[in-house]
Order: structure tokens, then sequence, then C-alpha cells
């Protein structure tokens, strides 16, 4: 597909989006983390296509495609209470994002509530991991009751100028013990150095139809979070982390971080206490 005919597509998108009368409830970027880290390092395996458009590379073993995606892949559990549904198996997409009962080669955001199929979209938006400077998307299923996926220093459509962003979606069911602070969904990012394709009217990353963050249900409903579509929304997700909970009549509530002292904290606290305890024995032997 070319520039031209990915432009005529991005205009039917935004139009079809706009004629839908979309309810849109949005998530405040404030729910948001600053972390140093993903969830993980460990990415599993690289995601190989298997349908798309444009450059999907099919069955390239290098992951390497625009506009591509790779599926249904079994969870090997049930993700439940999506928007009211049950899913046990996903499409993994290129462009930033997963979907149920279908793979999505569309690559302009008009939201995540614009995609005709439910949808998940940790960042939404024109991902292109053809050229060398680009890394790849990947799996990790190894942990039961768990699915990561990682787009790992991924650039975007039509650049070589080594921008590059990483992301990982973590993914739940209900047989995972899931700790204090957590949820059924995180979205973990690293730095994130793009927002826009140029397929989107972007130029250097930027400007055009910024990425979209956040969940549809294929019904032209969707959360999304505050800075989705807008220009820096690449600078309010870089190295932060944002998990969900489902149990609110299906819908996606942010979960507040646990409080957890920090290392240095930690030696201050037990030291303060190991203080406290020669003080009362020494009480005790008056």
């Amino acid at each position: 597909m070319s520039l031209f005919h990915k432009t005529l597509a991005c205009v039917a998108a935004a139009l079809a989006a706009a004629n839908a009368g979309a309810a849109v409830t949005t998530i405040a970027d404030s729910a948001l983390t600053p972390t140093d880290h993903l969830y993980t390092s460990d990415f599993g395996h690289v995601v190989v296509t298997t349908g798309g458009d444009n450059g999907a590379n099919i069955g390239n073993v290098t992951g390497r495609n625009d506009d591509g995606f790779s599926g249904p892949i079994g969870l090997g559990y049930t993700l439940q209470n999506f928007f009211g549904g049950d899913y046990s198996s996903i499409y993994i997409n290129n462009n930033g994002n997963v979907t149920f009962d279908e793979g999505l080669a569309a690559f302009t955001p008009t939201g995540p509530q614009g995609a005709s199929q439910p949808l998940i979209a940790p960042f939404f938006a024109d991902v292109d991991t053809r050229n060398a400077d680009s890394g790849v998307v990947y799996v990790n299923q190894a942990i039961a009751n768990e699915t990561i996926i990682t787009w790992d220093h991924v650039s975007y459509y039509g650049s070589r100028d080594g921008k590059l962003d990483t992301f990982q979606l973590v993914i739940r069911g209900a047989g995972y013990a899931t700790p204090a602070g957590e949820g059924q969904i995180g979205f973990f990012y690293g730095d994130m150095k793009w927002e826009t394709g140029n397929a989107s009217d972007g130029r250097d990353g930027f400007g055009g139809k910024p990425a979209a963050v956040g969940f549809g249900d294929g019904q032209q409903n969707g959360f999304v979070l505050a800075g989705s579509n807008k220009d820096g929304i690449s600078g309010i997700v870089d190295n932060a982390y944002v998990w969900f909970d489902f149990s609110d009549a299906g819908n996606p509530i942010p979960v507040p971080p646990t409080a957890v002292p920090e290392p240095g904290s930690m030696t201050l606290l037990l030291a303060g206490l190991g203080v406290l305890a020669v003080a009362a024995r020494r009480r005790r032997q008056r």
C-alpha cells in the first residue's frame, strides 16, 4: 500500500468514526505512575505475522512488517468481563494494539473506540518495523494465566531517523494471583520518542494524528487516556505505567499503585527498628 493509499484509508477511517457518535470516557493522565523499567525484560519470542496490509511480510521469521498482525493466539485462559465479554484468544497487531475476533491492520488511530472489534491499545500508532533501525514485537506466555506483548524499540511508518518507542502490554486471566496495586491489564512504557507515522499526517514522528491509548468495545464506545490523539502523548506515557481492573461492569478502572518504601527508605526503617529494639532491651535490664 502506497503512502497515497494509506492517506486515503486514514481519511475514510476518520470520517467513519466522526459519524458513529462514539461514547468515549476519558482516563486521567494522572493515572500513570513514573517508572524506570518495563514489567519484565523477558520478552519471549518474535511475533510472526499471519495477515495484514501493506508490507505485512506474512510468515517472515524476523517479524519485521508494516500493518501486519498475528493470530488468533490462544491465551490458555479466559480474559473475563472485558466490556462484558469473555475471550480466550487475541490478535497481536503491529500497530500498537491487540484485538479480539479478528486482526486489525488500521494504522491511524481514531481513538481505540474507532475499531470494529474489541481492542486494547497501549499505544495505537503507525508502527513500522521493516527497517534495520527498528526492533520488532514479541510475545511471552511462559507464565500461566499471563500474556506479555512487547513492542521493543519500534520505529514508525516512513522513517529512518532513529526515533524509537518501547512499550509493553500485560494481560492476565482470572487464575492469576494478582498482587495488591496491580490489575488484569497493564500498560508499561520505556523511552517513547515518537507518536505519529508519516501516513497519519505526521512529520518526524509528531503532529498529524497522534497515538491513542486505551480500550474499545468494537461498538464505537471506549475508554481512552486524556492525552490520546493529542500532541505530546508520547511524553505523557514516557517511562510510566498503569494497571487496570475490569471488575466494574466490565469497564477499565485504573488501579492505584501500592506504596512500597524505596530500598533506601527500607534500610532506614530497619535501622530505626533495630535502635528501638536495643533501647527496649536496655530498659528491661534496668
